[in-house]
């Protein structure tokens, strides 16, 4: 009779000791983004959640290079793998209409976030349709291209005094592309090998569309009409010309073997002594600060993407948003660490830990703006920033940029009229095909 207690007390045992196993594993909560620093701060901040909540959060992390592969072969086979995924702002058309993202709408309004969050992130990271008030993601991971720039270069009394010999005004940092073009030309000094500026190429995801977006829309120009779908006149309009003329011009001041380079590249042109001006993410800039990873970090200064010739002023969108995953088991889980993470005091966290903030009142504060020296630059940027098309497609429409840029920017083919009057074609006909415009 003992054994036999002993033996249904050790049963119950066992299935306490399961039923807490089950429990503990609902009390979890998985995040899929790409491979970089920004992840990592999402860990920690995933782990001061578990310390309030008891709730596990686990970031899983994939290289940049398959991260969309990897997302949209679970989403598609319906897995549950991912309970939350940090997605490109590009994924929000293919995530909301492939069914793939929980739709948010009720907990953007009831937590006002579009007076909360910076009016671009709202628009870029959240929205979709544009303007239809449908919301699928929080906005998380702010980003955008700005510069970094030898400030050393730049303050060196005799380059200060050649500069303005030559040009006839102050070596500063650039007002505007002009001046831009103007310095990149005043370094490049292959002899030596120095160079004037780094730029993105790389024609394999989205780093030439990035690029490109930087110039074009500083000088007005835009990629089309993101309501009616009308590309052509607007892709290959005279300000989108003269803007990829511009871009392909700063090409011509890049160190050697610069044709293939995104964000890795365009560090190392400042941590090797290689260009006076890189191009990157703001996401990017935290190891150039770092005299571990960067020799050169005490003469590193940032700025903002210069304005163009009319003085508009616009930079490419990077960053994402947080969605919640449809096929997760834990939905109501997932809803709950959103509203954690949108509160205040867990904005300014995020900030602190190197995330960055697309909460408008954390940007705008002096704590923000004063904490790094590329903080205020990338708080000038988030509010003047503009994206890439977000509709389902937009794969094909990025690869067809890539196709048609590419061989003009490196090559040499053809004229900047060519290439995007060629590029408006095979627009239109992507959008013809998916029925967006007759």
């Amino acid at each position: 009779m003992r054994k036999l207690v002993t033996s249904v007390l050790a049963g119950i045992g066992l299935t306490l000791a399961c039923g807490t196993s089950v429990y503990a594993q609902e009390k979890s909560l998985t995040i899929f983004w790409a491979e970089w620093d920004p992840a990592n701060y999402l860990q920690e901040l995933g782990n001061e959640y578990e310390k309030e909540t008891g709730v596990k959060i686990t970031v899983e992390t994939t290289p940049w290079s398959d991260f969309q592969t990897k997302a949209f072969t679970e989403f598609n086979a319906h897995g549950d793998a991912y309970d939350l995924v940090v997605g490109d702002s590009q994924w929000l058309g293919a995530g909301s209409t492939g069914g793939h993202y929980v739709d948010l709408t009720d907990f953007f309004n009831k937590y006002k976030l579009k007076e909360v969050m910076a009016p671009a992130t709202v628009k870029y990271y959240a929205e979709y349709p544009g303007n239809s008030g449908k919301y699928w993601a929080i906005p998380l991971e702010g980003d955008a291209v700005g510069w970094s720039y030898r400030k050393d270069w730049f303050e060196d009394p005799k380059e200060k005094e050649a500069f303005k010999a030559k040009y006839g005004y102050d070596l500063d940092v650039p007002k505007d592309f002009k001046a831009l073009r103007d310095i990149a030309e005043f370094f490049y000094r292959p002899d030596q090998k120095k160079y004037g500026i780094a730029i993105y190429t790389d024609n394999s995801y989205d780093a030439m569309a990035m690029g490109f977006e930087n110039a074009l829309f500083s000088y007005g120009g835009e990629l089309g009409d993101y309501s009616t779908y009308k590309v052509d006149g607007i892709v290959n309009s005279d300000k989108a010309i003269a803007a990829l003329d511009a871009y392909k011009e700063l090409y011509k001041f890049t160190p050697p073997g610069w044709a293939k380079s995104f964000f890795v590249e365009d560090n190392q042109a400042i941590t090797e002594n290689l260009a006076a001006m890189s191009m990157n993410y703001f996401a990017f800039f935290p190891s150039l600060i770092n005299e571990a990873s960067n020799p050169n970090a005490k003469n590193t200064g940032f700025f903002a993407n210069p304005p163009g010739p009319n003085g508009d002023q616009f930079a490419a969108l990077g960053g994402q948003g947080i969605s919640i995953v449809s096929y997760s088991q834990k939905q109501d889980e997932a809803m709950k660490f959103l509203e954690w993470f949108i509160k205040d005091e867990t904005q300014k966290k995020w900030a602190a830990l190197g995330g960055y903030t697309c909460s408008a009142a954390v940007l705008k504060s002096p704590e923000f703006q004063n904490a790094t020296p590329y903080n205020k630059a990338f708080y000038e940027t988030m509010f003047k920033v503009k994206d890439f098309w977000a509709v389902p497609e937009y794969a094909e429409l990025l690869q067809q940029l890539n196709q048609r840029v590419y061989p003009y920017m490196i090559g040499g083919e053809g004229t900047a009229k060519e290439t995007l009057d060629a590029l408006a074609g095979d627009w239109n006909a992507t959008f013809k095909k998916y029925g967006r415009v007759k």
